[in-house]
């Protein structure tokens, strides 16, 4: 953004992601870690003194720690120096009225996933979003890894060839035992009043079913099938182990294993893709390495920010697609994008020129610009492959998902 020539932070405020909250730290810690958002706002607790007392922890003027969201967005609302975006850091049951009341108040939102409980709601506020110019973001940040970049480029590219087989997992082991009878932060994850009609599936195994979508946007799920189990019984009837079986409409299948009884495993998540030439896997426990696997031949490890990988794969600030727009309304910049920003890119698109804007969930992003071009396999240097000129478009940069809007002249 621009204010007299300079830049400067988004103003940011927060709602929950308070005291003992298992995800409102990762917001702050990673929206400071380049200091391009500053958090002036909250409302962190659903007890209004210890959400005080928090906020004047952080440093917050204690007049800008607010005892509800409603509050927060009113008041903020009439400052001239008001928030601009928020995150909505809350139990699930109560995502979709408060990111409707932001947007409502011209704000933009990143929330907690999920971000409604019904294809109404999710309609309704796409409605809202597009009317206010505002986007939505839900927290996939797993796809923002640049080596995500390069299996979507290789996939597109023909490296896998054709897709047969696709193995999905997100299964972490902490949660083995009844953990929450001792901590209130998982506690409402098991309990239907306020998670929803799941827990591991919503929880865990949205994560990989995002990221095969980033990186093999041209399949579409045809049908699927899914088992639930509640092995600590009082969980019931959330689930704490669930495994899909989907038919994509190429033919191919997958699997997806969302779990949080899988004793020993730290996190597990872990992207397997199974082509007609060769296969991929990304584990985030490595997430700087992609193993490339072609039958008959020793496994490549990919390592992040090589020369040898794909342009869209050594950006430092993705591919995926912002715009940005300036608002009629003094002191706001409005910006539209596809999913999550990484802190610096999102205050990028809120630094520049006019372009074209649309909510961020509609699906027609256009390809970025050089995105199809024919860029030369994978392969080190020395190896014999040549490597294709690097991607020169302006505007493959921002919000951690894969396309790319050009900007007008």
């Amino acid at each position: 953004m621009m204010t007299n020539d300079r830049q400067r932070p988004i103003r940011w405020g927060m709602v929950g992601g308070g005291r003992g909250s298992q995800i409102g730290y990762i917001h702050r810690s990673a929206a400071h870690r380049d200091d391009v958002f500053a958090l002036a706002a909250g409302a962190f607790d659903i007890d209004p003194e210890r959400g005080r007392a928090f906020g004047l922890d952080l440093g917050l003027d204690e007049a800008r720690s607010y005892r509800d969201y409603a509050a927060m967005f009113a008041t903020e609302a009439g400052r001239a120096d008001g928030i601009e975006a928020v995150s909505i850091a809350t139990p699930n049951n109560t995502h979709f009225a408060i990111c409707k009341a932001a947007l409502e108040h011209d704000l933009h939102v990143i929330c907690e996933k999920p971000l409604c409980f019904t294809t109404a709601e999710a309609e309704e506020l796409k409605a809202v979003s597009k009317a206010r110019g505002r986007i939505v973001g839900v927290t996939y940040g797993y796809a923002g890894h640049q080596m995500i970049e390069q299996a979507r480029a290789m996939v597109r590219n023909g490296d896998v060839g054709e897709i047969r087989i696709v193995n999905l997992q997100f299964a972490h082991g902490f949660h083995s035992a009844a953990v929450e009878e001792q901590n209130p932060a998982t506690r409402w994850r098991v309990d239907p009043k306020f998670a929803g009609p799941s827990y591991v599936l919503g929880d865990v195994g949205t994560h990989p079913l995002y990221i095969a979508k980033v990186i093999l946007p041209h399949l579409k799920i045809r049908r699927l099938l899914c088992t639930r189990q509640s092995f600590v019984k009082s969980r019931a009837p959330l689930e704490d182990n669930a495994v899909t079986l989907m038919e994509y409409d190429n033919g191919a299948i997958a699997t997806i294993w969302s779990s949080a009884v899988n004793a020993g495993s730290m996190h597990g998540q872990k992207i397997r893709i199974v082509g007609s030439k060769a296969s991929i896997e990304w584990w985030d426990e490595r997430p700087n390495q992609l193993s490339y696997e072609i039958q008959g031949e020793p496994a490549r490890i990919l390592e992040r920010g090589m020369d040898y990988l794909y342009p869209e794969a050594r950006s430092t600030t993705g591919s995926a697609a912002v715009t940005r727009k300036v608002s009629s309304k003094p002191g706001r910049t409005s910006i539209a994008a596809s999913a999550l920003p990484s802190t610096e890119s999102a205050a990028s698109a809120l630094r520049g020129s006019k372009t074209s804007s649309f909510p961020m969930s509609t699906p027609d992003w256009k390809e970025c610009a050089g995105s199809k071009t024919a860029y030369g396999p994978p392969m080190p240097a020395g190896s014999g492959w040549t490597i294709a000129k690097a991607c020169r478009a302006k505007v493959c940069r921002g919000f951690a998902t894969t396309a790319c809007v050009k900007t007008k002249s």
